[in-house]
């Protein structure tokens, strides 16, 4: 039989090469971390199997309140409208874009309750790497029961009762319902004023909506800034020639560049060389 120490060396051994094989495995980059890709179905046992126990063991800690009062199921449908359905669905609706793509794939919760406890701990931590929010970051804990308490009466709900829960529900204007403020009313109307805003701007610049601008005003404004374009135009070439506003008062010659650029010049005037004789007489 082997001795202790050699059983020890041996399992040693074996530890270092299992996590030196697991090392280069993850660092090849052979795995397909897509999640168009299903894992591998052992890869897969292990995970469902570690987030069943991690989220069992921690919900089991939990005092539940009581949830008996209808009205705290009732705020909570509204929250679940506003934070969950596009992943977890409601009844008599199809999968959805986010539903479809995300993996693991969220479960149908219209379809089968959730133990409150459990429903309570994933709604507030979430879930590492599955795209579950944790949302106990932004919401007390009584919305949260609140929500676990309505996905109790969730599968129990057909299309219309879900929406009519949805429509008299106080969490729906408010994602997390802690303050009572109408955000969506908010957004709507700083929308709307932005959109006013822009509007002003836009009517203000083309001269739409002006009382003072006539319906030539468009062209008005538009003759002017090119009037003004070409002042500096002319101005900026006589600059450059050395002329001055005394050469209006001269005689003046056009001559065409090549770039058929027309422009004018003062006429020189001729310039009397002496040639020695008297030309008085």
């Amino acid at each position: 039989m082997k001795s202790t120490s050699g059983i020890l060396k041996s399992a040693l051994t074996l530890l270092i090469l299992v996590a030196l094989g697991a090392g280069i495995f993850i660092w090849s980059g052979v795995y397909n971390i897509g999640a168009d890709d299903p894992h591998m179905r052992a890869t897969h046992m292990l995970l469902e199997t570690l987030r069943e126990r991690s989220i069992e063991s921690r919900a089991s800690k939990l005092t539940v309140p009581d949830l008996s009062d209808p009205a705290k199921a009732l705020q909570g449908a509204g929250n679940y409208n506003a934070m969950c359905v596009g992943c977890h669905l409601a009844p008599g609706m199809v999968e959805s874009e986010l539903s479809k793509g995300l993996y693991p794939a969220p479960p149908n919760l219209s379809k089968y309750p959730v133990e409150l406890a459990q429903a309570f701990w994933v709604i507030k931590h979430g879930i590492k790497a599955s795209g579950m929010p944790a949302w106990g970051k932004s919401m007390e804990d009584a919305y949260i029961w609140n929500m676990a308490a309505f996905l109790q009466k969730l599968p129990t709900l057909d299309a219309n009762q879900y929406q009519a829960m949805v429509a008299s529900s106080g969490g729906h204007s408010h994602g997390g319902g802690e303050s009572g403020r109408d955000l969506e009313h908010e957004v709507a109307t700083n929308s709307e004023a932005a959109h006013d805003d822009y509007e002003g701007v836009h009517s203000h610049e083309s001269g739409e909506g002006d009382e003072h601008n006539d319906s030539d005003s468009g062209h008005h404004h538009d003759n002017a800034a090119m009037q003004a374009e070409d002042s500096v135009a002319n101005a900026k070439n006589a600059e450059a020639h050395g002329h001055d506003d005394s050469s209006k008062d001269q005689a003046m010659t056009t001559h065409t560049h090549a770039d058929g650029t027309v422009e004018s010049h003062p006429v020189k005037p001729e310039v009397e060389t002496d040639d020695g004789h008297d030309h008085k007489h």
